[in-house]
């Protein structure tokens, strides 16, 4: 039994330091019936009193092209409020790592950072969903609170392990969210349909350099406090 166990969790903890956020996508179809499991796995997250908040709007072939049109079209307009998914200024550590991610990125693409006509074109590429084949809006009921918001935070996770787990990539997107207007026209959101967040589905371009930037993760001694353990 703790053989089967210890295999369990290795299993289990490799899938997970597997995934990563992939932004380049090979044209491969992912079958509906491999959503289906996905998602079956994905619904398992806890909620607070079980209130499920997810909703979840699946898009592939011409809704999805659509979409994505609508949306570079209001990117290059430049006309939707801006939002800011991080505090100005964010607190020291969260800034420190925002920038170096910034850095690491752009360098990457080979995009100077002052360059902020390349910078909003790669931007653009986020609605096209990385040209993955399948692309995620997932939308909440905006009355609920920032405890509802947590609980979507874990069926989301769920979903990318499943989906890392059956050989499949992710990027979870919160750029998608200026546009709410623009989605909820396309998609025909409910009055109170909050867009969380979209991601892009698909398989892995393994060529792309992008794909192998190396994103760290600090130390556990950095953000975890023990309290009553005798070393």
């Amino acid at each position: 039994m703790l053989t089967s166990s210890t295999n369990l969790a290795a299993t289990i903890d490799s899938v997970i330091r597997s995934r990563k956020t992939t932004r380049a996508f090979r044209p491969d179809q992912v079958l509906r019936a491999q959503l289906h499991e996905i998602l079956e796995t994905a619904r398992a997250a806890p909620s607070t009193f079980n209130t499920q908040p997810w909703r979840v709007h699946v898009l592939t072939g011409k809704k999805k092209q659509a979409l994505s049109e609508a949306l570079v079209q209001a990117h290059t307009a430049n006309t939707e409020p801006p939002y800011a998914a991080i505090p100005s200024p964010a607190p020291a550590g969260c800034a420190a790592r925002q920038d170096d991610f910034g850095k690491r990125y752009y360098a990457v693409l080979g995009i100077d950072r002052k360059d902020m006509a390349a910078r909003s074109r790669q931007t653009a590429r986020n609605f096209l969903f990385f040209d993955a084949p399948v692309g995620f809006i997932f939308t909440i009921d905006a009355a609920l609170t920032k405890h509802s918001w947590l609980d979507f935070g874990m069926f989301l996770q769920n979903l990318m392990i499943s989906a890392q787990a059956r050989g499949l990539a992710t990027c979870p997107q919160v750029s998608f969210v200026r546009y709410q207007t623009v989605i909820a026209d396309q998609l025909g959101l409910a009055p109170g349909e909050s867009v969380v967040c979209g991601m892009s589905l698909g398989h892995a371009d393994e060529e792309a350099a992008l794909n192998r930037m190396a994103m760290p993760r600090e130390p556990i001694e950095e953000f975890v406090t023990w309290y009553g353990f005798v070393d």
